[in-house]
C-alpha cells in the first residue's frame, strides 16, 4: 500500500471517528430521521417527503438493528466518500501529493461535518453532485462515452434521493452550450444514456403521477411556508461559512478555470457554477441546496495552488495551506454542531446568533438552533405515551394519533409498547395508518398551541375524554405537547380517519 492510500484512509478513519464525537449525549435524534427510519416499514418507489433511496438505507440499518450507531454510520460513510471522489478528481487533474492533502483537509473540515451527523438525503445528495462533476471531468479528459452510462446511473440515484439534484442539471446545460463542449450534444450515445436515466428513475415518476405528483404540492408548500422567509443575501452568506477554512482555495479554483492554461477546458465548471447559483437564489433556495457544488471546485483549487508554489517557499507555505482551513473551522466547530448542551447555547446566544443559526424557517430567531431543538424531547415524549398506554385494557383497538410526522416517528422509535403503532395525518403518515381494526380508544398526541378547531369538536366525540399526561422541555422546538385519552367512541371512528385520509390525501389543508 502506497504513501496515497495510507493517507487517504487515515482521512477516511478520522471522518468516522470524528463524525461520531460531534453530537452530545444531551440530544436525541432530529425529527427528520424518525420519518425516514419509518420508512423502512413502508417501501414504495416513493413518499409525500422524499424519494425512495432513503427508504431502502433504512431497510438496511432496520435489519442490522436499528441502532443509533448504524444510523450515524451511512452519512458518515457518504461523507467519507466524499472525500474519496475528491482526491480521485484531484489525482485526474494531475495534482501533486500535497494537493491530495489540501482538498481532502478543505472538504474534511467544512460544512460536511455538519450535514454528515444527521441521517437524511442530503449526505448523499452532496456525494451524487460531486461524483456527477467528477464523472464530466473523466469524460473531458477521456472523450470515452461511456462515462455518459456512469453519468446516468449517478444521476438516477441521485434523483431517487432528493429531487435538487435537478438543479445541477439545471446549471449544466447553459455552461456547456457556451463552451467547447457543447459538441457533446451531437453525441448520439447521450441521448442512449438519457434513456437509461429515465428508465432508471420511472418508477419514482411513475409514482408521483399514479398518486397525484405530491412533490408539486411539496414545493409550494414549502415556498409557501419556508422559502418565503430566505433571504438572497443571507443565502450567499450562507455559501461563504459553509466552507469557510477553503473558501480561499474554491476562489482559487474558480481563477484557475478562467486564467490557467491546463484547466481551459474545464472552463464549463466555471459557467455551471454561476448559472446554479443563479437558479438556486431565484427560486429562494434553503442555502444547504447548494452544498454539493463545492467539493469539486476544491479539487481545482488544490491542484491550482500547488502548482503555483515556488520551490523555496513550499516549504513554508505548504503547512499553512493546510493549517488554514483547520484554523478557520473552529469557530465553526464551536457554534454549528450540537456538541453543547442547550444550557450553554442559550448562556452564549450571542455566538450562535451572529452566524444567524438562531434563526429558523419562519424568520424568527430562538432560543436554540433549529436542527438543535429538533433534537430534544422525543425520548421523553416516547416514555410518556409508553405510560399513558399502559393504562387501558384493550391496546388492540387503540390508536395513537399525533400531530405530526416527528412526535409519531419518535414514539415508534422509542416506545417499548410495540402493540399499537403510532400515526398522523401528517407527512408519509398519511398513508400509512391501518384501520383494519375497529378504534375503540385513541390516544392523542398534540401541540399544546394547537387551535384546530375540528380536532376539538371531534374530542366530544367520545364518553371519556382527560389529560393524561404532558412534556414540557423549553429548549424544544415544540415545548409542550399534550397527551390526552379518549375512550368510548360514540362515532365510526374507522370512517372518520379513512375521510381524513382521502382529504390529506388530495391535499385539502
Amino acid at each position: 500500500m502506497n504513501k496515497k492510500t495510507l493517507l487517504l484512509f487515515g482521512f477516511i478513519i478520522l471522518k468516522f471517528i470524528l463524525q461520531y464525537s460531534l453530537i452530545s449525549s444531551d440530544y436525541d435524534l432530529q425529527r427528520d430521521e424518525y420519518l425516514h427510519l419509518d420508512q423502512a416499514h413502508h417501501l414504495a418507489w416513493g413518499y409525500l417527503s422524499v424519494p425512495p433511496f432513503t427508504s431502502w438505507i433504512s431497510y438496511i440499518i432496520y435489519l442490522l438493528g436499528n441502532s443509533v450507531f448504524w444510523i450515524k454510520f451511512f452519512p458518515s460513510l457518504f461523507g467519507a466518500l466524499t472525500i474519496v471522489v475528491v482526491w480521485k478528481a484531484i489525482e485526474e487533474l494531475k495534482g501533486s501529493l500535497f494537493a491530495l492533502i489540501l482538498g481532502a483537509t478543505c472538504v474534511f473540515f467544512s460544512a460536511l461535518l455538519r450535514l454528515n451527523t444527521l441521517y437524511q438525503p442530503n449526505s448523499f445528495d452532496v456525494l451524487c453532485w460531486t461524483t456527477f462533476y467528477f464523472i464530466l471531468i473523466k469524460y473531458i479528459n477521456s472523450k470515452n462515452s461511456k462515462w455518459f452510462f456512469i453519468g446516468a446511473i449517478v444521476f438516477a440515484f441521485g434523483f431517487l434521493n432528493k429531487y435538487n439534484i435537478g438543479f445541477l442539471i439545471i446549471g449544466l446545460i447553459p455552461a456547456i452550450l457556451l463552451t467547447e463542449e457543447r459538441k457533446i450534444f451531437v453525441q448520439s450515445k447521450l441521448y442512449i444514456a438519457f434513456v437509461l436515466g429515465l428508465l432508471l428513475i420511472m418508477p419514482n415518476l411513475l409514482w408521483q403521477y399514479t398518486n397525484g405528483f405530491p412533490v408539486i404540492h411539496h414545493l409550494k408548500e414549502l415556498a409557501e411556508t419556508q422559502l418565503v422567509n430566505v433571504d438572497r443575501l443571507e443565502f450567499l452568506k450562507s455559501q461563504v461559512l459553509f466552507f469557510i477554512g477553503s473558501f480561499f482555495v474554491i476562489v482559487f479554483g474558480l481563477l484557475a478555470l478562467l486564467l490557467y492554461k491546463p484547466f481551459q477546458k474545464y472552463k464549463l465548471f466555471f459557467w455551471s457554477l454561476v448559472f446554479t447559483l443563479a437558479v438556486f437564489m431565484y427560486f429562494k433556495a434553503k442555502d444547504y441546496y447548494a452544498i454539493g457544488l463545492y467539493p469539486i471546485y476544491i479539487s481545482f483549487g488544490s491542484v491550482y495552488l500547488a502548482s503555483q508554489l515556488k520551490e523555496g517557499w513550499k516549504r513554508y507555505l505548504q503547512p499553512v495551506l493546510i493549517l488554514l482551513p483547520i484554523l478557520l473551522f473552529i469557530p465553526m466547530y464551536k457554534a454549528f454542531f450540537p456538541n453543547k448542551s442547550p444550557e450553554y447555547v442559550v448562556e452564549h446566544a450571542k455566538t450562535y446568533q451572529k452566524y444567524g443559526l438562531l434563526r429558523w424557517e419562519d424568520g424568527k430567531d430562538h432560543l436554540l438552533p433549529q436542527d438543535f431543538a429538533d433534537m430534544l424531547g422525543w425520548k421523553e415524549l416516547a416514555v410518556k405515551v409508553d405510560s399513558v398506554s399502559a393504562t387501558l385494557p384493550d391496546l388492540e383497538h387503540t390508536l395513537i394519533l399525533c400531530d405530526n410526522y416527528g412526535q409519531a416517528g419518535a414514539i415508534n422509535y422509542y416506545s417499548k409498547n410495540k402493540k399499537v403503532i403510532a400515526h398522523s395525518f401528517n407527512a408519509d403518515y398519511v398513508n400509512w395508518i391501518r384501520v383494519d381494526k375497529k378504534i375503540k380508544d385513541v390516544i392523542l398526541v398534540k401541540e399544546d398551541d394547537d387551535d384546530d378547531k375540528e380536532r376539538k369538536r371531534e374530542i366530544l366525540l367520545f364518553d371519556t375524554v382527560y389529560l393524561a399526561g404532558k412534556r414540557i422541555n423549553k429548549f424544544a422546538r415544540e415545548p409542550e405537547i399534550s397527551i390526552y385519552v379518549l375512550r368510548g367512541a360514540k362515532v365510526d371512528v374507522n370512517k372518520r380517519i379513512k375521510d381524513e385520509m382521502e382529504r390529506k390525501k388530495n391535499y385539502d389543508d
